[in-house]
């Protein structure tokens, strides 16, 4: 066994990393990991920080590697930020770990997930930590592409670029680490485009499958102007009540958690002002950690509605690529007789304005509505 074993159709990567691992020439104080999102970029951070502090260069099995890829090793910290941007104060926080020297081993290693969610002054605390290393001390930072990394934390990062891993691989590993039925695998891996976190919720979740389901059917519905702003409202509000779903229970035992760390009476009917304070703070966190996450379940489903368009268009033009949707070919065979091949690509277009517009911050039913209205079906 071996701590690469779930990085999966990144041989390239792999072997740098493993040389890295057993040259010391080779090894820096900066990585950055990018690839398409669900193409292991933080699954191959941990595994590297694994062998970076396994005696045996990653065996898999020790108690190094174990605890690195689970995040519990007292020498690896690993950042994901919950919220939409990580600020320049969490950034200073980081520095100063950086300065520690390890604990128990021979690196202390941070690993930023979402290095392209920090904010330019974050971004720039950072680059002090990059310019002047601290010996032992390795940085490893996860963005999608590099440039959404800012040019002077990149330039003095080495990259390690990752790419979208098969189906067959991303549906052997479900069947392989997580007992998932290989039939049921085959299909997770190619409805999540070879995402292997969606693909392991898919085959998991039959609610994740009933709603990427329904998304997909927008597209045969959307035909008058009515239609598409019911389509636009129907998004946002699977997002939403997936989102109140997924955060209720944690936000309640995040209350109580800090009702018992202020030592505070949960049924008193007012608080003290520093409980409030305390509180009102945890509520905008909870608040913006909710937005995110909704936010996220919209970009999934304009995902899963793109290929849609993508198999249409696979199917118009005879290209005999096998179809993402081959569940829902009737959909797409709709879809693929009452649109041409340019506006295939028209409608393609605008969920990936939608997208990007959503991204900046646009208001994510503005941006469906205008999208919605593109994607209607001709008459």
């Amino acid at each position: 066994m071996s701590v690469w074993r779930d990085v999966i159709g990144q041989e390239v990567a792999v072997a740098t990393l493993e040389h890295a691992v057993t040259t010391p020439a080779a090894m820096t104080h900066a990585w950055l990991f990018t690839g398409p999102p669900g193409s292991g970029r933080s699954v191959a951070a941990r595994a590297f920080a694994a062998a970076l502090l396994c005696p045996d260069g990653g065996c898999g099995t020790c108690r190094e590697c174990r605890t690195a890829l689970e995040a519990t090793h007292a020498d690896v910290d690993v950042i994901a930020t919950e919220g939409l941007t990580i600020k320049v104060e969490q950034a200073r926080d980081l520095v100063q770990l950086a300065a520690r020297s390890p604990s128990v081993g021979r690196y202390r290693i941070i690993i930023v997930e979402d290095a392209d969610r920090l904010t330019e002054r974050a971004a720039d605390a950072l680059l002090k930590a990059l310019e002047e290393p601290t010996p032992r001390t390795v940085w490893m930072l996860c963005a999608p592409s590099v440039e959404d990394v800012i040019i002077t934390i990149r330039s003095r990062s080495r990259h390690v670029r990752l790419r979208t891993p098969s189906v067959e691989a991303v549906a052997d590993l479900l069947t392989r680490r997580d007992g998932v039925d290989p039939p049921m695998a085959l299909y997770a891996a190619r409805a999540a485009q070879s995402h292997v976190g969606l693909a392991r919720r898919l085959a998991r979740d039959e609610h994740a499958r009933i709603r990427r389901h329904d998304v997909v059917a927008l597209a045969a519905k959307i035909s008058s102007v009515g239609d598409a702003v019911g389509a636009a409202g129907d998004l946002v509000t699977i997002a939403t009540e997936e989102s109140a779903a997924a955060s209720s229970e944690r936000d309640a035992a995040e209350r109580v958690r800090l009702m018992e760390v202020l030592g505070a009476d949960p049924s008193a009917r007012t608080q003290p002002p520093h409980i409030r304070s305390q509180l009102s703070s945890l509520e905008k966190e909870q608040k913006t950690r909710a937005t995110r996450f909704t936010r996220d379940v919209i970009d999934r489903s304009l995902v899963d509605l793109l290929s849609v368009y993508r198999d249409a268009l696979v199917l118009r033009t005879g290209a005999g690529t096998p179809l993402i949707n081959e569940d829902s070919r009737q959909v797409v065979q709709r879809v693929s007789e009452v649109f041409e091949a340019e506006a295939l690509l028209r409608a393609m277009d605008a969920i990936g304005t939608a997208r990007e517009r959503i991204g900046a911050n646009v208001n994510p039913l503005l941006a469906l509505e205008a999208m919605s209205l593109q994607l209607r079906l001709p008459r």
